[in-house]
C-alpha cells in the first residue's frame, strides 16, 4: 500500500497546494471556466486545504499500512475518489464543463478508486 499512499500524497499535496495559491487557474484547467465570485476563491482555498491535509495524511502513513487507522484512510480515500468522479462526470454531462485537465483527472481518481477497492478487498481476504 505504500505505493498507494505515496502517489495519493504527491497528487493531493500539489493539488491541494494550487488549489491554495491559485484556486480559480486550477478550477479553469479542469473545468474550463474560472472561479469569479470571492466565495467561489474561498471555497476553492478551502478544497485546497482539505487535499493538502488527505495528501499529508496519506504521506505519514506509508510506514504504517496495515493499522486499522491505515484502512480507514483508504476507506476515506475510495469514497473520495468515487466521489470525485461522480461530480466531474456529472458536471462534464449536464455543464459541459470540461477544462484541459478534466479527462486526466476523471482518469486517475477512477483509477486511485479502483485501486483503493482492491488493497481493501485483498486485505479482507487476507484477514479471512
Amino acid at each position: 500500500m505504500k505505493a498507494l499512499y505515496t502517489l495519493t500524497a504527491v497528487t493531493e499535496v500539489v493539488t491541494g497546494s494550487a488549489l491554495i495559491w491559485r484556486p480559480s487557474a486550477v478550477v479553469e484547467l479542469l473545468l474550463g471556466a474560472p472561479l469569479d465570485t470571492p466565495a467561489a476563491m474561498t471555497l476553492g482555498r478551502v478544497a485546497g486545504v482539505a487535499l493538502f491535509a488527505l495528501g499529508i495524511a496519506c504521506w505519514l502513513a506509508r510506514p504504517d499500512a496495515r493499522s486499522r487507522a491505515a484502512r480507514g484512510l483508504v476507506t476515506a480515500m475510495a469514497l473520495y475518489d468515487a466521489g470525485v468522479v461522480v461530480i466531474l462526470s456529472a458536471a462534464g454531462i449536464q455543464s459541459r464543463l470540461v477544462g484541459v485537465a478534466f479527462w486526466p483527472a476523471a482518469v486517475l481518481h477512477t483509477a486511485l478508486g479502483v485501486w483503493c477497492v482492491e488493497r481493501l478487498r485483498r486485505k479482507a481476504v487476507l484477514d479471512h
